[in-house]
């Protein structure tokens, strides 16, 4: 029994260092039982690893997932902050725009006729049939005076009815008629022919919406276009504030004088700023 031992560990001991010496040889080909390992090797490794791919790629297309959602998340967040910043350039740029033109208009006034500007703001406006009038932040404190005239960088649009300390109603250029206590009539020429064309606005015609315009005398070269400007004769409105533009022109009621219509510069949609015309002899008396 122990001679069989021997015998089996022997040739064990031989076929080892056969198998040793077989694979160490320089051999090109494999043996089948190596190419049958190999592909079961390989066959098995191709389960575990495609699933073990598939999983991984999921957690890497997460990641990216996660990744590209922060992204758009932060693209989002500077387009809004760009519309942002887009609609207060703009802002800003028509509010400078705006405030150039005032700036240029008032300078331009102050050398034709050295009037004074009290730039208000409108901070109500009535729409009472009876009592049509609008309110700004500017009273008798900033020396704001009754019948004073009141215009926008376009033209003119009404005159100071009432004023308390801080505040001044405004009536509308819109609500005048001759016959008016608060607003009468407005003495009138033509622009660059101040000594030569006249008239009387007497009235606003609420369903054409423009100025009727009387007393033109018969030889009056007013024509349509011409810019209709305040004669400064009465001594309520100063001269020089720029009315509109006349639209047309007939022959009056009795033949002996011309009317004509007068279409507004100013524009009365969304009025938010003002200026108070302040002359200088009204500017001295103040101070």
């Amino acid at each position: 029994m122990r001679n069989k031992r021997v015998f089996m560990l022997m040739i064990g001991l031989i076929c080892f260092i056969a198998i040793i010496g077989f694979s160490l040889s320089d051999r090109k080909n494999l043996t089948w039982p190596e190419m049958f390992l190999k592909d079961t090797t390989g066959f098995v490794q191709q389960w575990f690893y495609k699933p073990a791919g598939y999983i991984a790629g999921f957690f890497e297309d997460l990641r990216e997932l996660r990744d590209v959602y922060e992204e758009n998340e932060q693209l989002r967040l500077t387009a809004a902050a760009y519309a942002r910043d887009k609609v207060k350039y703009n802002w800003v740029e028509k509010e400078n725009e705006r405030l150039q033109r005032e700036l240029n208009f008032t300078e331009q006034q102050k050398q034709m006729y050295d009037y004074n500007y009290l730039i208000a703001q409108v901070i109500s406006v009535s729409n009472d049939a009876n009592n049509r009038t609008m309110v700004i932040n500017l009273g008798s404190k900033n020396g704001v005076k009754p019948d004073m005239a009141v215009t926008t960088v376009d033209g003119l649009i009404g005159i100071v009815s009432s004023v308390t300390p801080f505040t001044a109603a405004v009536t509308p250029i819109t609500e005048l008629n001759e016959a008016s206590p608060t607003f009468g009539s407005i003495a009138a020429t033509i622009e660059g022919r101040e000594t030569e064309s006249f008239g009387i606005l007497s009235s606003y015609n609420k369903e054409t919406g423009r100025l009727v315009m009387t007393k033109i005398a018969e030889t009056d070269k007013m024509a349509i276009g011409d810019t209709v400007i305040t004669s400064g004769l009465g001594n309520t409105y100063p001269r020089g504030l720029r009315v509109g533009t006349v639209e047309t022109k007939q022959v009056g009621d009795f033949g002996l004088t011309y009317t004509a219509t007068v279409k507004l510069f100013a524009s009365f949609d969304h009025l938010t700023e003002v200026f108070v015309v302040q002359p200088p002899e009204t500017e001295e008396q103040a101070q």
